[in-house]
Formats: C-alpha cells, structure tokens, sequence
C-alpha cells in the first residue's frame, strides 16, 4: 500500500523542486513561492538593463511582464490558477460593459464575491491545515488590484479600462497592489520623471534631470529578507502559537510569564511577512519600479510600493501607528475602497472588509472585530489623556514607554485568534488571558 506523502511536501503546483524541499525539510509551497521570487527577481534586473523603455516598446514590456505573471502561477498553483483567470476575465467584461457610474460596484461585488467563494472552498480542500501559499493569495491581491482600477474608472483618474498590471511577476505572488497610473508611467518609462516633477527635483539641488538607480535599495532589502529568512528559520518554528493553549503551560506558568511568552510568540511569527513582502519590493524595485521622489535629505526614494516600515511597526506607541504600518499597500486599499466611501460607520465596515478580504476562518473575525473596539478604545484615550503628558521630557518619555508596552500587547492579544484560525483555541486563549 502506497504511503500518503508528507504534508510538508504538498502543494498544488509544480512537484519539480521536491527534492530540494525533502533536503531542506521546506514545505514544497514554500519552496516554489521562493524560487518564483528569486527568479522574478534576476528577471527584474534583465527586465530593466534589456527591456528599458529605451530598447523595447510598450507593448513588448507588457507582454514580458503577463506572460511571466501567468506561468508564475501556474508553476505555484496548477490548475488552482484558473481561479484567477475567471476572475480578471469576469471583471473586464465588467469594465468594458457597465457604465462609470456602477462599474466600481459591480467589480467590488463580483471581485469579493468569488474571492469569499474561493475561501469557502478552501475550508473543504484543504481544512485547517491550509498550506502556506495556496491559490487565494494572489486572488486576493488581484482583488484588490481589480478594485481599485474600477474604483479609479468611476473616480475619473483618466485611465482606460486594461488590466495589464494583473499579473506582473514582482507583484503577483506577495503583491503589493499597485496603482494603475504608476504602473503604466513605469511601462512607457515616466515613472521616475513622473516623481521628479512632482517633488520639484531643481529645489532638492540638482542642476539637471537625475537618473535615479535602484541598486543600492534593493541591496538594502535583500539584507533585511536575508535577516528575516534567518529568523523565520530560527524563530518562527521554536516559538509555535499553539503553545500558548497548551493546557500545562495555562495550569503552570504565573501570568506575566504567560504574557511574555505571548510577546515573543507574536514576534516570532512577524520574520516570514517581513520576507515576503521586503522582497516583492526588491523586485519591483529591481525592474525599475517603486522610485517615490526625493526626502528632505536629497536621497532617493524607492518605497512607493513598500508594504511596511518595520521600524514604525516596532517602535509604534499607538495602535493606529502599528497598523498603518503593517500591510500598508492593504490599508490604502482599505481606504480606498471602503474608508473612504462608507456612509456610516467607516472604521466598523473597514475591519469587517478586512476580515471578509483574508477569509471566513473564525480567528480572522475574532481579529478584526477585536481591532474595532481597540482602535476606537485607543484614540479616545490618546485624544483625552496625552495633552496631560506633554508638558515635560520625562513625563512625555514616560507615556511613550507606557502606550509602547500597551500597543505591542493589544497587538499580540488581538492578532493571536487570526494566527489560531478555529474557535475553540481562540475561546480557550480568551478564557485564560483575562
């Protein structure tokens, strides 16, 4: 009787790089997310020294960037991957067929609904145990990539209805979603003069146009994705989540001892984000794209695409700094789409977009609603109580010191059931960290 293969070894892809992950003991899905990134990646810098906007046209640059966005997926997802061709084809018979004024609610309702679908399939495909880098990923960043450009159409950004940057390989694995505009200015190479003009580059102290290169950032980010390697390596699997459950750790270990553990556990489980989404914007920096103007210190800027600031993540000292911080491309759609257009109630109906958006596992609503009540929580007390800690230094280093300790718990106590997923974890965590 043959032997079920390993569950470290699944995937619904390509089955060519097994051996490597049976050596390396990497879950397969793993192992062919980041070999689709490092060979984005060396796509990148060929896309950007061979296919420059001075060697190729417009349509060409297109072609590369689709044509490698597709077998991307399919090498990753196997016939998964057709989910995301539905998808981007349903919403461009929207785009080409409903008029301006509903196009944005129509693509939002069609986009969310088969993305919900598809989260509902996976609870039956794969259970709880889904595998890391399955198809809804990148359905869920296509998602919003189709979003916003509706949202854009019905705006009046002038822009036709394409849908080109789909399935560019530096974005479609980890994202982020990119705005249509920038995207196309980076295909007809204007990206870079584009963000010159509008930081006015003659008053940062250059005599003439700069050609901007950006090697030098994406060398910074590989650093910090081989630092987070490391540590997800190292960290991630000897600090487990489920531990903080377990029923002799509960029944054993004094409170405090307790909360610490939760601390280092929530850390722990941050380096494999920190990874994917600082080398997606390698990538796209590595083509080309991603260049953001000049700061105030006349250095170039190639974080226009930039996910997260780990710094601001680790040092925030409220709750909205921690979150505006982490998944920033997300936020902005978040904003865009819901924030920014509720009627009623926006930061509610945002967190619930956002729970809807990851999936219907329980722990994500558990998450996002718990998020409501501390955000709301957070602000009235920073807005009646901070004026009373800024009148000296040491008042006002105190109240950082203690809204820093404060923000990294709530996280660590609010983000832990999207971490569990099911119910029961969740009820057993709460029970026990009051």
């Amino acid at each position: 009787m043959a032997e079920t293969p390993a569950a470290p070894h699944r995937t619904t892809g390509s089955t060519l790089l097994h051996p490597l992950s049976a050596l390396l003991g990497i879950p397969l899905d793993q192992i062919n997310f980041v070999a689709c990134q490092l060979f984005a990646l060396l796509a990148a810098f060929w896309f950007r020294i061979y296919l420059g906007p001075s060697h190729a046209s417009s349509a060409v640059r297109h072609a590369f960037a689709t044509l490698f966005g597709i077998y991307f997926a399919v090498f990753c997802f196997g016939w998964y991957s057709i989910h995301l061709f539905v998808l981007v084809l349903m919403n461009y018979g929207i785009m080409n067929m409903a008029s301006i004024p509903n196009i944005h609610r129509y693509s939002f309702v069609v986009a969310m609904g088969y993305l919900t679908l598809c989260h509902i399939s996976r609870i039956y495909i794969f259970h709880y145990g889904i595998l890391t880098t399955d198809f809804s990923g990148p359905l869920m960043i296509i998602t919003q990539k189709i979003t916003t450009l509706a949202c854009q159409l019905h705006d009046g950004k002038g822009i036709s209805s394409h849908e080109d940057n789909i399935f560019i390989p530096s974005t479609f694995c980890a994202g982020p979603c990119s705005n249509y505009k920038d995207y196309i200015a980076f295909i007809e190479g204007r990206h870079v003069h584009m963000k010159l003009l509008e930081v006015n580059w003659k008053q940062k102290g250059y005599d003439r146009l700069p050609d901007p290169s950006p090697t030098g950032a994406v060398m910074y980010k590989l650093c910090i994705t081989l630092v987070s390697l490391v540590l997800f390596l190292t960290l991630t699997k000897n600090f487990p989540m489920a531990y903080i459950i377990d029923n002799e750790f509960l029944e054993k270990t004094p409170f405090l001892t307790r909360l610490g553990y939760l601390y280092v556990v929530t850390q722990s489980a941050k380096p494999k984000y920190y990874f994917a989404w600082t080398l997606a914007d390698a990538v796209n920096n590595a083509a080309g794209y991603g260049f953001s103007g000049v700061d105030e210190r006349g250095a170039f800027r190639w974080d226009l695409l930039s996910n997260l600031n780990i710094w601001n993540i680790e040092t925030a000292t409220s709750f909205k700094m921690y979150i505006e911080n982490w998944n920033i491309q997300t936020a902005a759609w978040l904003k865009r789409v819901c924030y920014d257009r509720a009627p009623w109630y926006p930061t509610a109906l945002t967190f619930v977009l956002s729970a809807l958006w990851h999936g219907i596992y329980p722990g994500y609503y558990f998450t996002f609603l718990t998020g409501i009540l501390i955000t709301l929580a957070a602000r009235a007390i920073r807005n009646n109580c901070r004026h009373y800690f800024l009148s000296s230094v040491p008042l006002k280093m105190t109240y950082d010191v203690a809204t820093w300790v404060v923000t990294q718990l709530a996280v660590c106590y609010t983000v832990a059931p999207f971490v569990m997923l099911a119910v029961e974890p969740t009820i057993k965590f709460y029970n026990h960290s009051m």
